[in-house]
């Protein structure tokens, strides 16, 4: 065999075989898994036959702490500042990213975002929703929507409770697409 010219070349007259298209398409029958090729290999699953739908999902996540940090979340009177409207845009910062920071997933985009707060007993619910007009849905962006809200809260509250956890995170209902419409 010979060895590769600078521009990664060899002078092999044999053509370097081409991964199959129809492949990169395909439910892998061994899984029935559809990011992943009969051989094992990942790839972005192909959504160009896909029609357009509006689409939307809805997903929670929620914060638990001590009913006093509650409190100073509610009254925006933590040492660090007022968690829930930073915790608001880190939310939607998050669902606009989603592609960035979740292999595989399709970029999409955005029609609306929202991220709201509820106060629990000893936690704080996180809801965000999303919607786009679009081939795919949009599940993975609500998630990433709550997630790093989540995220943001702790952040900000950790001085005053360490053991603060993040829990219950989940889809609650999704609509578009031809597996219609669910909710939990």
């Amino acid at each position: 065999m010979a060895a590769p010219d600078p521009t990664g070349q060899t002078d092999d007259t044999t053509a370097p075989a081409q991964p199959d298209p129809a492949a990169a398409t395909s439910t892998s029958a061994s899984t029935g898994l559809t990011h992943v090729r009969a051989d094992g290999s990942a790839h972005m699953v192909d959504v160009t036959a896909k029609a357009e739908t509006t689409r939307t999902a809805v997903a929670t996540a929620t914060v638990r702490t001590t009913p006093q940090v509650v409190d100073m979340i509610f009254d925006a009177d933590l040492p660090k500042g007022d968690a829930l409207p930073v915790a608001r845009v880190a939310g939607i910062m998050g669902a606009k990213r989603t592609p960035e920071i979740i292999p595989l997933c399709h970029p999409l985009p955005l029609g609306r975002i929202t991220v709201d707060f509820a106060r629990g007993d000893g936690a704080v619910v996180i809801t965000g929703s999303v919607k786009t007009r679009g081939v795919t849905g949009v599940e993975m962006e609500a998630l990433t929507a709550v997630t790093t809200a989540a995220l943001t809260v702790y952040d900000m509250i950790k001085a005053v409770d360490r053991h603060a956890v993040i829990d219950d995170v989940h889809v609650l209902s999704k609509s578009g697409g031809k597996s219609g419409d669910w909710s939990v």
